[in-house]
């Protein structure tokens, strides 16, 4: 690793195939979104490579933070950021000696944190449900588009469509800048 940039030897290739995007719950600590969102990166379920392998360029990730920190920290509940999978890279990054994680890169728009407790009875996955959190219990779990479009839209403060194609153009444009 050199400046900080994973070793090239550590690449591997995410062979998935479809033109369709999905949509993903991520469940980490505030402190950790934090950080993915600074780097640009998504780490889930304690860098696993499994989860993020699931994910295709396209794909959109939001990220669930049941408290503010890994060890203690507050109860938090909240949706805490939201980006996309900008391509089918999953790569291992060395933390510590002992530490080498698997990560994607990741696209985050700006966003507001939103408590789950108001959208409750409107996600199909806790809906109705007495034991709202199991499937936070996984690390990352696959929701539907409309699940997504309603933790999307509350998050953005405005048309979801409408933000992302404005941040969208901005990447973009950022890319032809940098080739």
């Amino acid at each position: 690793m050199i400046d900080g940039a994973p070793d090239a030897a550590l690449f591997e290739k995410d062979i998935t195939c479809s033109n369709q995007e999905r949509y993903w719950i991520g469940v980490v600590s505030a402190s950790h979104v934090s950080y993915a969102v600074d780097e640009g990166i998504a780490q889930t379920c304690h860098g696993k490579a499994g989860s993020l392998r699931r994910m295709r360029s396209g794909d959109w990730l939001i990220y669930y933070s049941p408290r503010t920190e890994m060890k203690g920290g507050e109860t938090l509940q909240a949706f805490t950021a939201i980006g996309w999978a900008i391509d089918n890279v999953v790569y291992r990054y060395k933390i510590s000696d002992d530490f080498i994680p698997h990560r994607r890169n990741m696209s985050y728009l700006p966003c507001r944190i939103v408590k789950i407790a108001g959208l409750l009875d409107k996600l199909t996955f806790t809906r109705m449900e007495q034991n709202w959190g199991y499937p936070f219990r996984f690390g990352q779990f696959e929701i539907n588009r409309k699940d997504f479009l309603t933790i999307a839209n509350e998050m953005l403060g405005s048309s979801y469509e409408e933000t992302v194609k404005e941040e969208s153009l901005i990447f973009y444009k950022q890319l032809e800048f940098n080739w």
